[in-house]
């Protein structure tokens, strides 16, 4: 039998499924609404993956769009499943990891706390891709996500960010390559693909330090990240500068923004 998990966001949902507890191929679609992105998801879904619908035992809806489903999707069995608990259930089973911080990376960040016998919610901030877009938009006239991230691969950190090595001749302080401040150092000249990647960086910094103080309080080391932002090519070298610096492990899955979707269907 197969398990469908679904997790609605405002304008992307992701699905994935689990038959006989074997994770499938997921599926990523837009749409202008929470419901017609489902019967579209699951339509499209089940068509790609050659699922008979009768095989189908029971479909799981979590995320900010499952609010609007309040019946049955096709017939079938629908159960809707906390976003935090889906967010943390994700996290472990993709990480293999017994108890971690996990970090769901959307239009904003929410910080969960999972282990094997408790899920909750930290608390979150604001800053997400949300910000990271609309900066973009205001100041780059860009908005698209791909494009931001296409932009920004030609960046140059240098040319936006003052460094600890710009304002201290020794590393007897800090690592040189750490960041003072953000756009402390922007230049006149500094291209499109500086200040994009400016952006990312400052979103990834902010994320990045509260996961470290989340992880702090809760003794752990292992932070895995989630969510659109965490596929972000140069996610991993930026998050490396605090994982050395505070000496935890920041986990870049594949299927990353897939997480809450897996979660869902386990939960």
């Amino acid at each position: 039998m197969t398990l469908i998990g679904i997790d609605i966001g405002g304008s992307t949902t992701k699905i994935i499924g689990l038959n006989n507890d074997k994770m499938m191929k997921p599926l990523k679609v837009k749409a202008a609404d929470p419901v017609t992105s489902v019967y579209g998801a699951f339509g499209r879904y089940i068509t790609e993956n050659n699922i008979d619908l009768d095989s189908v035992s029971q479909i799981k809806i979590t995320g900010v769009g499952a609010t609007h489903i309040d019946s049955s999707i096709y017939g079938i069995d629908t159960v809707h499943v906390d976003e935090f608990k889906s967010i943390g259930l994700g996290g472990l089973r993709l990480s293999g990891l017994d108890k971690a911080i996990v970090v769901s990376m959307g239009t904003g960040t929410a910080f969960v706390y999972a282990d094997k016998d408790i899920i909750y919610h930290m608390g979150g901030t604001g800053v997400g891709g949300g910000t990271l877009c609309g900066l973009s938009s205001r100041f780059l006239d860009v908005n698209n996500f791909d494009s931001i991230v296409e932009l920004a691969s030609d960046g140059n950190l240098n040319n936006v960010d003052l460094t600890i090595g710009d304002i201290s001749v020794t590393d007897s302080y800090m690592p040189s390559k750490v960041t003072a401040a953000n756009f402390g150092k922007i230049s006149d000249y500094a291209s499109k693909s500086d200040i994009a990647l400016g952006f990312i960086n400052m979103v990834f910094q902010t994320v990045g330090m509260m996961a470290v103080f989340a992880s702090r309080s809760k003794n752990t080391k292992d932070i895995v990240l989630c969510g659109n932002l965490a596929s972000i090519p140069c996610a991993y070298d930026l998050f490396s500068i605090i994982e050395d610096l505070h000496n935890v492990k920041f986990h870049i899955l594949e299927y990353a923004d897939y997480t809450t979707a897996l979660g869902a269907a386990v939960g």
